[in-house]
């Protein structure tokens, strides 16, 4: 699964990677958590434009009586996402990439979970989680874009850890990934893989991570597991 990820100088770099034109003033993050906002790139359908917006971490489908469903929709497994009536015309018609300096995963160590900090290999090119958004809005006309990530089977690398992962979407693949106008699934399905875990690396961090309240440098400086 996807459940913590760090936004530190991701967005920045992402700016030049995938042509982006508007972006809004953001503050590194170091915890950002489920049902708070995450960073996301999208491109504008009817254009070429791509813009960084903030979306609802938890994907609310547009038929929801209650925005509070999208707690339950902060990932979405890459074997059903086609089928599943809440990320299906997500899918088709709006996708985006989370740039993520790096995410964190638990492992069950002596009765207690350790945190651990998976990140690239080369810092410089920050990793793209595979994204789908989408619009709701409610009776009295409050409206909200969210956002899912989409997970996969894990690698060697994380699967001590976890048996899943987010979907990570390589450079090449960016701009098949955020085209509004491919729509049909099967063209993005040989995406959903695992992320070559040679390219990734981890190390334990410090158990103040699962708090989300703690957001600062001291979540990603390694400690002894």
């Amino acid at each position: 699964m996807c459940g913590r990820l760090t936004q530190i100088r991701a967005v920045d770099l992402f700016r030049a990677m995938v042509r982006v034109l508007a972006t809004p003033a953001l503050a590194p993050r170091y915890n950002v958590a489920p049902t708070q906002a995450v960073a996301a790139v999208r491109q504008r359908p009817g254009s070429g434009e791509r813009e960084v917006v903030l979306l609802h971490w938890g994907l609310i489908p547009s038929w929801a009586k209650d925005p509070a469903l999208g707690a339950r929709m902060v990932n979405a497994r890459a074997e059903t996402v086609a089928d599943k009536p809440s990320f299906r015309a997500a899918l088709r018609r709006r996708r985006c990439l989370i740039p993520a300096d790096g995410f964190y995963e638990w492992q069950a160590v002596g009765g207690q979970k350790q945190p651990y900090y998976i990140h690239p290999q080369d810092e410089a090119q920050p990793f793209a989680l595979a994204g789908l958004w989408e619009h709701w809005q409610g009776d009295d006309g409050a409206r909200i874009e969210s956002c899912t990530i989409v997970t996969t089977t894990a690698n060697g690398l994380l699967r001590p850890l976890h048996d899943r992962m987010p979907v990570i979407v390589a450079p090449a693949d960016f701009d098949l990934w955020l085209d509004p106008g491919v729509q049909n699934p099967e063209a993005v399905r040989p995406l959903l893989r695992p992320y070559p875990e040679q390219a990734m690396a981890l190390y334990p961090v410090t158990r103040a991570v699962n708090n989300p309240r703690n957001d600062g440098p001291a979540c990603i400086a390694p400690v002894e597991a």
